[in-house]
């Protein structure tokens, strides 16, 4: 994944399944989408305290008020990294030296969570500003954008793309 819109939005979603199931956070997508400018970044961005809070009124989105602020913060950061790196792409594929880093999993069950790769990529974001970063939510992240591609050994995925 290299569009910036798409890691953005996917990003949020990351932090916002934080503690929750992925099916929750799924089924709520479309109206995080709209209550959120469809992830446009700057839009994002200049939220105000009011609409953030209008959010917070919305039960078709998860009403986690650090999680509502969260977003529009991690927007703001998400914006000074694409100012000093030319893109969150460039930043965020910087991290694997621009190619999918390829784990021989035997056993999915076994692996970890996190790795030393989503320890220190966590540590910038929080560095950078970004919140509900932690190193589980940035390996899935990893992950889902295919900068990571943790399949078992004994899993033919790429026949299943035919």
């Amino acid at each position: 994944m290299h569009d910036e819109q798409a890691l953005f939005e996917l990003l949020c979603l990351e932090t916002y399944q934080a503690g929750l199931s992925w099916e929750t956070i799924l089924n709520k997508r479309a109206a995080f989408k709209a209550a959120f400018h469809n992830y446009e970044i700057d839009k994002v961005a200049a939220m105000t305290d009011e609409e953030l809070e209008a959010i917070l009124q919305n039960p078709a989105v998860v009403r986690n008020r650090r999680k509502i602020y969260a977003t529009r913060n991690n927007a703001q950061a998400f914006l000074q990294i694409q100012k000093d790196f030319g893109s969150f792409d460039q930043y965020i594929w910087s991290w694997v030296d621009f190619t999918v880093v390829v784990n021989p999993v035997k056993d999915y069950r076994k692996f970890p969570a996190k790795t030393d790769l989503s320890e220190r990529l966590s540590k910038d974001l929080k560095k950078r500003g970004f919140k509900f970063v932690g190193p589980v939510c940035i390996y899935s992240f990893l992950q889902s954008a295919g900068l990571v591609d943790d399949h078992e050994l004994t899993c033919d995925w790429k026949a299943m793309e035919n």
